[in-house]
């Protein structure tokens, strides 16, 4: 069986600037000490398979979702991804918050792929599982993080993909909110989805995950069955 998600030492190589330049000369010595700042990994994902990425912060997490995602191609190797993708990278993304709930679920649904018009007929359903209904017509300006939080997962969770990628989603929103997003997770999981979930809560990716993959600056430490991978890492 073919895998839906392949890295093959799969790369991304960036610079970042070393300080503010005021002058010419700074402009130039800061050009000289320029970061190169990198990714380099390779692992596999089946469906119905959940991997945990796990590190911390700066460790390039976020950036693996990005290549996962393609929304940056990576600078040497391969990156191949079978079937269709539902990226949770930075919620609320997308959105306009001059438009309603009501009409993001729309837009965003859309962005993912989704027809408008069957993302109309599912905007009550979307909304009554993110406890979202009475603040459909309001501006999306007026609601607060988490419940953007809760609205983009509820739209992008709503329908089956072969890969979904989730980007510390499982830490927003009250613990119901936390339990039910986990029970979607599932139900994804059994309707032959993979998931990549990226986390700092490490219990919930050993309750989750069958696969973890540990990064720090941007290079595999360790990558395997969940717990070891989460023992090495808090062991270190």
């Amino acid at each position: 069986m073919a895998s839906v998600l392949d890295i093959s030492r799969a790369s991304i190589v960036y610079t970042v600037p070393h300080g503010a330049s005021a002058t010419i000369k700074e402009t130039i010595i800061n050009a000289v000490k320029r970061r190169s700042h990198h990714i380099d990994v390779s692992l596999q994902l089946n469906s119905k398979e959940v991997l945990a990425v796990i590190g911390k912060n700066g460790a390039g997490k976020s950036t693996l979702l990005k290549l996962m995602a393609r929304v940056v191609p990576p600078t040497s190797g391969r990156i191949v991804v079978r079937g269709s993708v539902a990226p949770m990278i930075e919620l609320g993304a997308g959105f306009n918050g001059d438009l309603s709930g009501r009409e993001n679920i729309v837009l965003y649904g859309s962005l993912l792929g989704r027809n408008p018009k069957e993302m109309k007929e599912r905007i009550n359903e979307i909304a009554a599982w993110a406890n979202l209904t009475e603040y459909l017509d309001l501006p999306l300006r007026t609601y607060s993080s988490g419940m953007i939080a809760r609205l983009a997962f509820a739209i992008a969770t709503d329908k089956s993909y072969d890969l979904v990628l989730i980007d510390e989603v499982l830490s927003v929103g009250d613990v119901e909110f936390q339990e039910k997003s986990k029970a979607r997770m599932r139900e994804l999981i059994e309707s032959q989805s993979a998931v990549v979930l990226v986390t700092h809560d490490l219990e919930a990716a050993r309750e989750l995950a069958h696969k973890a993959v540990w990064i720090d600056h941007g290079r595999i430490i360790k990558y395997g069955e969940v717990n070891s991978v989460i023992d090495a890492y808090l062991s270190a």
